[in-house]
C-alpha cells in the first residue's frame, strides 16, 4: 500500500476499502459542515456507498486518471484529498480535498497539499497543477494562496451545490 508521512502525526495513504467504515462516519458525523461546499453528501449514505466510491476511485488511479489518498492523523482519518482528475496528454492534475471539522486550522491540509504536489510532479509527471474552490470558501482558497499557486480567474456559476449556485476561483501552479 502506497503511504507518505506528512509529519510525525499525519500520514497520507492511498484510499483502500479497509478505510471504508471510519471515511463514511467522519462524513457522517460532519454532513452539515461538509455540505455548505461539497455537492456529493447526499449520494454518500452509507459505508457501502463509500466503498463503492473507493473501488472506482481505485480503478481509475489503475488507469492514472486520478489519485485519492486519505489523510490519517494521530491514526485516526482526518479528511481526504488527491487528483479528482488527470490529464496525461496535457499532464495536469485537479486537486481537491476536504477535512473534518475538528482538523480544520492546523495546517494539516496545507502541509498535505504541499506533498501532493510533490508526488503529483514524481509519480505523474505532472506539469501543471489546477485546484478551484467558491470564493466564499475563505479556508479553502487560503490553501492553494499559501503554497504559491496563481490567481488565474473566476467561473461563474461554476457548480450547483445542492439549491444554489456558486462561483469558483481557478488557481493554478506550474511546475515544469
Amino acid at each position: 500500500m502506497f503511504f507518505r508521512d506528512i509529519d510525525e502525526d499525519t500520514r497520507i495513504a492511498l484510499t483502500i476499502p479497509q478505510y471504508a467504515e471510519e471515511l463514511f462516519a467522519l462524513v457522517d458525523a460532519n454532513r452539515a459542515f461538509l455540505k455548505q461546499w461539497l455537492p456529493w453528501l447526499d449520494k454518500v449514505q452509507t459505508a457501502e456507498d463509500t466503498r463503492s466510491f473507493i473501488l472506482n476511485q481505485l480503478e481509475r488511479f489503475r488507469r492514472q486518471e486520478a489519485l485519492h489518498v486519505t489523510i490519517l492523523h494521530q491514526g485516526r482519518i482526518a479528511g481526504v484529498l488527491g487528483y479528482n482528475r488527470i490529464d496525461p496528454e496535457s499532464r495536469i492534475g485537479y486537486v481537491g480535498y476536504w477535512l473534518g471539522k475538528t482538523y480544520t486550522g492546523s495546517g494539516i491540509m496545507t502541509h498535505c497539499v504541499s506533498n501532493l504536489i510533490d508526488l503529483g510532479s514524481e509519480y505523474f509527471d505532472l506539469q501543471r497543477m489546477d485546484i478551484r474552490c467558491a470564493v466564499d470558501n475563505v479556508k479553502s482558497r487560503a490553501i492553494p494562496e499559501r503554497l504559491g499557486f496563481i490567481q488565474e480567474g473566476v467561473l461563474k456559476n461554476a457548480e450547483k451545490l445542492y439549491d444554489r449556485y456558486v462561483d469558483h476561483v481557478v488557481y493554478g501552479r506550474v511546475t515544469s
